[in-house]
């Protein structure tokens, strides 16, 4: 047997066992893929390079033990492996964290925030940091720049510990573990603030599958209307945002109940490979604007 012909039978093993999909991977090839890779210690992304190599007996019954465990525990891959990538960067994870599959990612990736930063952008936080893959991912694209990393979980700042050291940037990303923008309370002001929050509705979180079910609801979890943090974001952030700070904030398929809660903030919604609507930028003046109108109409 060649690994390609192993990968062929362990997707079609996935698919007939109806698991779910979506950290790190979109389907059941893609998800044996890694799974078989990994387990015959190979990279992720040299498939083209050993897809004809003979696999051993044993070898084939270590990836097939594997998947089935897989298919038992309907846990996400990446807590089988203790590894995620993102953007092409490997990362430490375990079950203390979501699976990292932020869509802001792509944003620090493809330079979409670049326009809205200048030469005096030094300050950038990574607010519901997980296993801090935002923050790495910061540093690496943005050199210039010094990355506070925050959390309320314990644990999960304990992964960010090692994937900070992991990448070798305990000299430029800090952790600060606390309740929203209040773990930064003192701190100078921000030019960027980066929050893949919470955000998940009350009807959507009943609904989740078992794979995402086995990450901590805490980092999913957004209320009845998933905008429970984003509330107190919004609301908090201005203070902690320079003159030209912004904000890049991930809500994933809640625009309607953001738009609902928020209808006069004006915001940019930033294009990314899962659509144009799920994660949006915006600047201070504009949050200081919906915080000034809405005051007024309290009054």
């Amino acid at each position: 047997m060649t690994v390609i012909e192993l990968i062929e039978q362990m997707s079609a093993r996935l698919d007939q066992a109806g698991v779910s999909f979506g950290h790190g991977t979109t389907n059941a090839f893609d998800e044996a893929a890694w799974l078989v890779l990994w387990s015959l210690g190979h990279p992720l992304d040299c498939l083209d390079t050993v897809a004809e190599q003979a696999v051993t007996d044993t070898q084939a019954e270590a990836a097939r033990a594997l998947v089935q465990r897989r298919i038992d525990t309907r846990e996400p891959a990446a807590y089988l492996t203790g590894e995620a990538w993102l953007q092409g960067v490997p990362f430490t994870v375990d079950r203390r964290v979501i699976v990292p599959r932020s869509l802001i990612a792509e944003c620090i990736a493809d330079a979409t925030i670049d326009p809205w930063l200048n030469a005096h952008t030094r300050r950038v936080l990574d607010l519901c940091t997980g296993n801090g893959s935002l923050a790495v991912l910061a540093a690496l694209a943005w050199p210039d720049v010094d990355v506070t990393a925050a959390d309320l979980s314990a644990d999960a700042l304990a992964v960010a510990r090692l994937n900070v050291a992991r990448h070798g940037l305990g000299d430029r990303i800090r952790l600060r573990e606390g309740d929203g923008l209040g773990a930064v309370d003192g701190d100078p002001a921000f030019d960027l603030i980066l929050c893949n929050p919470p955000y998940v509705n009350a009807a959507s979180m009943a609904a989740l599958p078992p794979e995402y079910r086995a990450e901590p609801a805490l980092a999913l979890a957004g209320g009845e209307d998933g905008m429970d943090f984003v509330r107190g974001l919004l609301h908090d952030a201005p203070g902690h945002l320079s003159r030209d700070g912004v904000l890049v904030l991930e809500i994933g398929h809640e625009r309607p109940h953001f738009e609902a809660a928020f209808p006069t903030l004006e915001v940019v919604w930033l294009p990314t490979s899962a659509g144009d609507d799920q994660v949006l930028l915006v600047a201070r003046e504009a949050l200081v604007a919906a915080l000034a109108a809405a005051e007024g109409g309290d009054a």
